[in-house]
């Protein structure tokens, strides 16, 4: 017997349990589909019968199949993989059953016509939002589709499913099948690096059995040489392969990717709906594609002067300091902008670097939120583990005997070649307040994971300021699953429209840049003594160098997706051969927004995750993280005016923003908080990009 269960055996689960389980969760869901649409006992509609037997449907699958999803995203192996792929024809073939069941469907709309369900909106705003939603979804799913229509939708989820896990694992191969490997011999071409990444590239080279250093396209291996080796040959061999990663030979994405973006076409105009952008975002802040575009074109064009000028700025420093360089290609920008951070403000990142020990940082994380929102985080060894470098914590909130423990997670920080890159954070179960009288309730669990520095040396992981950023941010989207006081799981913790997801995250990442802050944790691995002023002055006069540019980053990759998806994909039917290549298409959206041509074989899409990894995912969607920012930006601010310690605002933030998921519209939820709409000039103030502060 198959059961959901909060002590998940981590390691005792192998690829040989899947099938079977998923069969068995499978076969338990389809009946609880049945029951629910046949006529209840008395012939009566009602909230137990209908919309909470709705909330409870295939909850063992969907916890089943998330637990085999993180397995395969942080320890995949061949059988692991084969078993995942078993599954998801028919996981997928379920889930899009669900949704265009003529029997729930008309269950649902019977129950919406009682006078229980009209008299929601007062008696629980909170169920009556999801019935809203619920309703809403079956539409936008093909309920109303006819059976070919209904056929199609299905067959359409499938492909998807698989060939986004396609591209997802050929992302994972091509990342790992890159190494370089310095011999001894040719140590010079080390210049440059720091001693850091040196170690980790020597420990790296030992673990293989190789000598000298080992580099890969982990993010902690690369970015250090596009920052900082002299070697410019080797910063563009290691460029180019980072952005040609799963673009050529056995992992080519390139096809994955357009029969993606065609399926999705598909999909949306199968549903009436002109583009796939407008269907997923219709339930979003921004409801529209357009309406995304045009905050994207609106942040663009206002960061656009203070881009030309930086851009310039580099241009002029480089010149200067060494004529022979020519024009700047795209792996000479990060290395330069480097040693011009350095000239204006005599500031290295890697000097912070003995600042931020792992677990200091931790430590003062939790300290933190402990003074903000009144939660203690401790260690736990009540769950098993998936890998020894994964460890466990739990929650807890209150004192004395109404302490109690919200739940527990995971973190898993390091990079292995079994793991995925990039960071996140998942929901594995999803928990319930207790009563009134505070008796009931369950326990939240959650995950963060990252690619962080390893240890090395005999020394404590010390981490750049980015990944200290990083930690944060995924610390605050697990804040907001396990701080949540819904009381129906679909509508709780980041179960929230996906431009206001990040907002959590990212203003965590607020609290890394103030010095009382840091304070906290931010304490020398052997000294203990806090950053000195004259560095943390330094670290404050260069926050927002290049700032600009930063932003054009992001804004490049939302116009990206938002042209993939608002223009590429309709023109992926025309035969014509007017239509350019994927790759060509992807460079020309996204050259002006880089200060140095992009080559033609530029094929970064072909690993973008963010937007391929999955059916929807961030797809006509990565223009969030902006929004997000504006949203965090104008939040922080209140803290900024209140103090950033400050318990009244942070109790104000747990309860208005973190506790409350999906249960209201976010705006709602936002104004509850601020008092008001957020406002943009926040962000451009925050980041020195108001015409006021200098626009050229």
């Amino acid at each position: 017997m198959v059961t959901e269960t909060f002590r998940i055996p981590f390691d005792a689960i192998t690829a040989a349990h899947v099938e079977p389980a998923v069969d068995e969760l499978l076969a338990q869901a389809q009946a609880q589909v049945e029951a629910i649409a046949a006529t209840p006992e008395g012939g009566t509609r009602d909230r137990a019968n209908t919309l909470d037997a709705f909330e409870e449907l295939g909850r063992g699958l969907e916890w089943a199949v998330g637990v085999v999803a993180h397995l395969e995203s942080v320890m995949t192996n061949d059988e692991l993989r084969g078993a995942y792929e078993a599954i998801q024809p028919k996981v997928s073939a379920f889930s899009s059953s669900v949704y265009q069941h003529a029997g729930l469907y008309a269950a649902l709309r019977d129950y919406a016509a009682t006078d229980e369900a009209k008299a929601l909106p007062d008696t629980d705003p909170t169920a009556a939002r999801l019935l809203t939603r619920l309703l809403d979804a079956f539409k936008r799913n093909g309920a109303e589709l006819d059976e070919a229509g209904k056929e199609r939708l299905a067959a359409i989820a499938l492909e998807l499913t698989q060939t986004t896990t396609k591209f997802s694992q050929n992302a994972l191969d091509a990342t790992n099948a890159f190494e370089l490997v310095i011999a001894p011999e040719d140590e010079a071409k080390l210049a440059g690096l720091p001693e850091s990444a040196i170690a980790a590239a020597r420990a790296s080279a030992e673990q293989k059995g190789v000598e000298g250093w080992r580099f890969t396209l982990q993010a902690p291996s690369w970015i250090p040489i596009l920052t900082y080796m002299d070697d410019r040959a080797i910063r563009e061999q290691v460029w180019r392969a980072y952005t040609r990663r799963a673009s050529a030979d056995e992992f080519d994405n390139r096809g994955h990717i357009e029969t993606i973006l065609r399926l999705r076409e598909e999909r949306a105009q199968l549903l009436g709906y002109a583009n796939f952008a407008d269907l997923v975002l219709e339930d979003r802040m921004a409801k529209r594609g357009e309406s995304a575009r045009d905050f994207v074109r609106d942040l663009q064009a206002k960061t656009e002067p203070f881009f030309a000028r930086e851009s310039e700025e580099l241009r002029a420093f480089v010149a200067e300091r060494d004529p022979s360089v020519g024009e700047l290609q795209p792996w000479d920008v990060g290395y330069w902008a480097e040693r011009q951070r350095r000239a204006l403000y005599d500031f290295d990142d890697e000097a912070l670097r003995p600042y931020f020990a792992l677990e200091s940082v931790l430590a003062g994380m939790f300290e933190l939120v402990q003074r903000l929102y009144g939660i203690e985080v401790e260690t736990t060894d009540e769950l098993p583990t998936w890998h020894p470098d994964v460890r466990t914590y739990e929650i807890f909130d209150g004192e004395g005997e109404a302490r109690r423990s919200l739940g527990c997670f995971y973190a898993d920080f390091h990079p292995r070649e079994s793991k995925r890159g990039g960071a996140w954070m998942n929901a594995l179960m999803t928990g319930l307040p207790p009563n009134a009288d505070g008796s009931g309730g369950e326990r939240h669990l959650g995950l963060m994971c990252g690619n962080l520095t390893k240890p090395v040396d005999g020394k404590p992981a010390l981490l750049t300021h980015r990944e200290v950023e990083t930690i944060f941010h995924e610390f605050g989207h697990l804040l907001h699953h396990m701080l949540s006081e819904v009381e129906i799981r679909s509508l709780a913790g980041t179960n929230v429209a996906w431009d206001f997801v990040e907002l959590p995250s990212q203003i965590m990442e607020n609290w890394c840049w103030e010095r009382a802050s840091l304070d906290l944790f931010a304490r020398h691995w052997e000294t203990g003594e806090p950053i000195p002023d004259d560095l943390f002055d330094k670290m404050i006069r260069a926050k927002n160098f290049r700032s600009a540019s930063a932003q054009m980053r992001q804004l490049g990759f939302a116009t990206v997706d938002l042209a993939l998806h608002l223009e590429y994909a309709a023109k992926l039917g025309d035969d014509s051969g007017e239509r350019p290549s994927l790759l060509d298409y992807a460079r020309e959206v996204a050259d002006p927004f880089s200060l140095a041509d992009l080559p033609e074989d530029y094929a970064m899409i072909c690993a973008f995750s963010h937007l391929f990894a999955g059916a929807v995912a961030y797809a006509s969607g990565y223009y969030s993280y902006k929004w997000a920012e504006v949203l965090d930006a104008d939040a922080f601010g209140l803290f900024k005016e209140k103090g950033v310690f400050d318990r009244e605002t942070g109790t104000r933030f747990r309860r208005e923003i973190l506790a409350r998921g999906n249960s209201r519209d976010p705006a709602e939820l936002y104004r509850a908080f601020r008092g008001r709409d957020p406002e943009l000039d926040a962000l451009l103030a925050r980041e020195g990009l108001l015409p006021s502060q200098g626009a050229a």
